[in-house]
């Protein structure tokens, strides 16, 4: 009778082990929550005539999140395949006899390419269990992003009765044909600069932006230049200009404002939130207050 050695009848044990379906299940439930979901914020922006930010960025990350658990998935599935095959590899070469080595009746080399075999053999495993733990991790973060989700749409939907009153309060206004900005962009846009000097310049229309800019209705007010962090002074004068926005925006017909990463929904009145990082300090409103209007 043919005799294996420990590390073939290992390799088979493996083989039969991951021969089975993958350790990794589908996960219709969580994926089938996040498309209704993403309906439902959309329908929300419809209905708020605007950007929400912050659940732009809810969603954002439960679908990278989601997306993770999607990628070690593959990464798993790949990783027990070389597993199956190493075993099965292993099983049909037959390994080494313990007894040869034993009795030293092995060469060198014999020896060498059984200890390349175990090592190899236990990398592999390694890296499925890594790949098991991470999976596991993500798909844990996936569902709690999921679930933020749904309750930030859950508290917009329960204020939308409010917003739709004061969307119909202020009406809908079209850009100025010269300017490229609503008539109330223009307003509230000097009389910020009547109070609040703006050494630094102001831009508002943006030509081919899908966002407020691009419908007349929004404005960066610089509080510093070269995208540079401002000084305590300027960050003074920001922080006054948010102020008096969140004071006066339900009364002038101010839809948000994003100030130092921060998103001010006056719509709703809600507390501010702190949105995704955006790479840079212009891109996280560090060096202008934006403002945007109904």
């Amino acid at each position: 009778m043919r005799r294996w050695s420990g590390s073939a009848l290992i390799a088979v044990g493996l083989f039969g082990m991951f021969a089975l379906p993958s350790s990794v299940t589908a996960e219709p439930d969580r994926q089938a929550q996040l498309r209704k979901l993403t309906k439902d914020a959309a329908a929300l922006a419809k209905a708020y005539r605007g950007e929400i930010a912050s659940l732009d960025d809810t969603r954002k990350a439960a679908e990278r999140a989601d997306a993770r658990v999607k990628k070690l998935k593959a990464d798993l599935v790949t990783a027990e395949q070389k597993v199956a095959q190493f075993a099965q590899t292993t099983y049909m070469g037959g390994g080494i006899d313990s007894v040869q080595i034993f009795s030293m009746q092995s060469d060198l080399s014999s020896v060498s390419t059984l200890a390349y075999l175990n090592s190899s053999k236990t990398e592999r495993l390694n890296n499925v269990t890594r790949l098991i733990a991470e999976q596991k991790k993500a798909a844990k973060t996936a569902d709690q992003r999921v679930e933020q989700l749904k309750k930030d749409i859950k508290e917009l939907q329960g204020k939308q009765r409010e917003v739709e009153k004061l969307l119909a309060k202020f009406g809908f206004q079209t850009p100025d044909a010269g300017t490229g900005l609503t008539s109330r962009m223009v307003s509230i846009r000097n009389l910020i600069m009547q109070n609040f000097p703006m050494p630094f310049g102001v831009g508002c229309f943006r030509a081919g932006d899908f966002g407020e800019h691009g419908k007349g209705r929004a404005c960066d007010f610089m509080i510093s230049s070269g995208g540079r962090m401002p000084d305590a002074s300027a960050k003074a004068r920001g922080d006054a200009l948010a102020q008096w926005c969140v004071a006066n925006g339900r009364r002038l017909g101010i839809m948000y404002i994003i100030w130092q990463q921060k998103y001010y929904d006056i719509r709703t009145g809600a507390a501010p939130k702190m949105m995704a990082n955006r790479g840079s300090n212009t891109a996280n409103h560090y060096d202008h207050v934006h403002v945007s209007v109904l």
